[in-house]
C-alpha cells in the first residue's frame, strides 16, 4: 500500500503574486462598499425596477460555483474513484472559500451588516431566502468537518460519512438558490421549476473552471500534468452538460410557459442580453474553451468558461428584472411608474469594486489555507 504525500504551496513568486491581488482587491472593494453605504444606491446603476446589479451577480455566481468546487472532493468520496482522492483536500478548500466570498459580496450589497445576528437568529420559514441562510451555514460546517476528516488520521474512517452528508447538502443548497428565481412568480423569467436542476448542473462546470486554475497555477507542473488531461475532459463534459440544460431552459420557456416574448427579448433584441447569451456564453465561454482544452490551454480555457458564467448569470439575473412584468393576464399595463417599458441598467464602477471582492476573498482563503495545510499531492 502506498501512502499518498501531500504539501502545503512554497512562497514562490505565484503564491506572493496571489496575494497581493487578493489584497489590492480587498482594498478596492472596501472603498466600493464604503461609498455604497454612505452615499447610497443612487450612486449605482440599480433602480426600483432593477434591485438586483452586478454584485448579487457575482455573489449568486461564486455560491453556486462554490457547490460545482466541491465536485472533485465528492466523486472522491461518495463515488470512491481513486484518482480524485489526492485531490480532494483542496476542493473542500476552494468550495469554502468561494461561498465565503459570494456571501460577503451579498452581505455587503444588501447594507446593514451589522445586522446579519438578527437574520441568523429570526427565521420566517416560508421564505426561501432565510432557508438559504441555513443552507449557507451548513455548507460551511459540513464542508469544513469533511476536510477534517481528509486532514485528521485520527476521524479518517469518518471520511466516507462527512463525504455523502456534504455532497448531499451541495446538491439541496444549489438547488435552494436556483429556486430563490423558480418561485418569484411575478418575473416570467424566473417562474419556472427547471431553475433549481439547472443551477446544480451549470455549477459542475464553473466550480471545476476554479478549481483547475488553482491546480494550475500552485501545483507542481509534473504532478499536475498527470491530472490535466481527466479533469480537461471533464470539464468538456460539464461545459456541455451546461449547456444541453440552458437549452432546454430556454425551450421550456418557449413553448410550455408561454413566455415567447420574454424569450425573444433576451435572445433576439436589440438589447445587451442577446450579446452576453450568444457572444459571451456560448462562443467565448463555451465553444472556445472546448477547443482549448484539447490544446491543454487549461488556465485561458477555464477563465473563459468563467466569463462565459458571469455572462449567462448578467443575463437572466438583470434581463430577468429589465423585462416589465406581466401585472394583467392577457393585457398590456403601462403608467408613469415604468410600468410596460424596459428598465435599463448599467452597473456603475462601484458595483465593479465591491463584486470584484468577492473574488479576492475567495482567492484570498484559498492561497492563505494552502500555505498553511498540506493540501496539494506530491510524488517526492
Amino acid at each position: 500500500m502506498v501512502t499518498q504525500r501531500y504539501q502545503p504551496i512554497t512562497t514562490s513568486s505565484a503564491y506572493k503574486l496571489s496575494m497581493v491581488i487578493a489584497l489590492v482587491g480587498l482594498c478596492i472593494s472596501g472603498l466600493g462598499a464604503f461609498n455604497m453605504e454612505h452615499e447610497g444606491h443612487h450612486i449605482t446603476g440599480m433602480s426600483n425596477q432593477v434591485i438586483w446589479g452586478m454584485p448579487h451577480v457575482i455573489a449568486i455566481f461564486l455560491i453556486v460555483s462554490a457547490s460545482g468546487a466541491l465536485n472533485v472532493a465528492s466523486i472522491a468520496s461518495v463515488f470512491n474513484k481513486d484518482f480524485y482522492k489526492p485531490l480532494a483536500r483542496l476542493s473542500a478548500v476552494v468550495a469554502v472559500a468561494l461561498l465565503v466570498g459570494g456571501l460577503a459580496v451579498i452581505l455587503l450589497d444588501l447594507g446593514r451588516p451589522d445586522r446579519l445576528l438578527i437574520a441568523m437568529t429570526h427565521y420566517n420559514f416560508s421564505s426561501i431566502f432565510a432557508w438559504n441562510i441555513i443552507l449557507y451555514t451548513g455548507f460551511v460546517g459540513l464542508t469544513l468537518v469533511y476536510l477534517w476528516t481528509m486532514l485528521d488520521w485520527q476521524v479518517e474512517q469518518y471520511k466516507r460519512i462527512a463525504g455523502i452528508a456534504a455532497f448531499c447538502w451541495r446538491l439541496i443548497l444549489t438547488a435552494g438558490t436556483g429556486s430563490i428565481f423558480g418561485v418569484l412568480i411575478a418575473r416570467e423569467a424566473y417562474n419556472i421549476a427547471i431553475m433549481g436542476p439547472m443551477f446544480i448542473v451549470l455549477s459542475l462546470a464553473y466550480g471545476l473552471a476554479f478549481y483547475l486554475i488553482v491546480l494550475d497555477l500552485f501545483m507542481d507542473k509534473e504532478e499536475f500534468t498527470k491530472v490535466e488531461q481527466r479533469l480537461s475532459r471533464l470539464l468538456v463534459v460539464l461545459v456541455l452538460c451546461g449547456l444541453a440544460v440552458s437549452v432546454i431552459y430556454h425551450l421550456a420557456n418557449w413553448f410550455l410557459f408561454d413566455a415567447q416574448s420574454f424569450e425573444f427579448f433576451l435572445l433576439a433584441s436589440d438589447e445587451v442580453y442577446p450579446w452576453l447569451l450568444w457572444g459571451v456564453h456560448l462562443t467565448l465561454g463555451c465553444i472556445l474553451p472546448i477547443l482549448l482544452l484539447h490544446k491543454h490551454k487549461t488556465i485561458l480555457a477555464s477563465l473563459l468558461v468563467i466569463i462565459g458564467g458571469v455572462a449567462q448569470f448578467y443575463a437572466l439575473v438583470i434581463g430577468g428584472q429589465s423585462y416589465p412584468m406581466p401585472l394583467l393576464e392577457g393585457y398590456a399595463a403601462t403608467s408613469t411608474f415604468s410600468d410596460g417599458i424596459i428598465a435599463s441598467y448599467s452597473p456603475s464602477h462601484w458595483e465593479l469594486m465591491l463584486g470584484s471582492g468577492g473574488f479576492a476573498v475567495a482567492l484570498l482563503i484559498t492561497v492563505f489555507t494552502m500555505r498553511l495545510f498540506r493540501l496539494l499531492p506530491s510524488s517526492r
